[in-house]
C-alpha cells in the first residue's frame, strides 16, 4: 500500500470512527438503547445510570477527536460549528444535552 493509501485509509477509518461516537452520543441523548445498556442491563433502572452513559459516550467522542488531532486528521466536517466548540471545551453539561442538535446539523457523507 502506498503512502497516499494508507492516508487516505486512515481518513475513512477516522470519519467512520467519528460517525460511530457521534451516533453513539446522540443516542444517549435521546434516551435510546446503546451497547452499553447491554453492559449494565441491571443499572437502567437508576436515574444516575442515563448520567453516566452519556459521560461514558461523550468521552468515546473526545477519545476520537484527540486521536483524529494528534493525527492531524478533519474532524469538524463530522459536527455543526457548535458541536465543534462543545467538543473543544471538553465540557459535557446540561447547555450542550440541551443545545447539541440545532437546524443545521450535519451528517457525515
Amino acid at each position: 500500500m502506498s503512502q497516499n493509501q494508507n492516508i487516505e485509509h486512515l481518513n475513512t477509518f477516522f470519519k467512520e470512527k467519528l460517525e460511530q461516537a457521534k451516533v453513539h452520543f446522540e443516542r444517549t441523548i435521546d434516551c435510546k438503547h446503546t451497547e452499553f445498556d447491554d453492559l449494565y442491563p441491571y443499572m437502567s433502572e437508576q436515574p444516575q445510570f442515563f448520567w453516566y452513559k452519556r459521560y461514558v459516550a461523550w468521552q468515546e467522542v473526545l477519545t476520537v477527536v484527540r486521536l483524529a488531532q494528534e493525527l492531524e486528521l478533519e474532524w469538524k466536517h463530522a459536527f455543526t460549528e457548535k458541536q465543534a466548540e462543545y467538543i473543544e471545551k471538553k465540557v459535557l453539561d446540561a447547555k450542550v444535552l440541551d443545545q447539541w442538535y440545532d437546524n443545521s446539523t450535519l451528517s457525515i457523507e
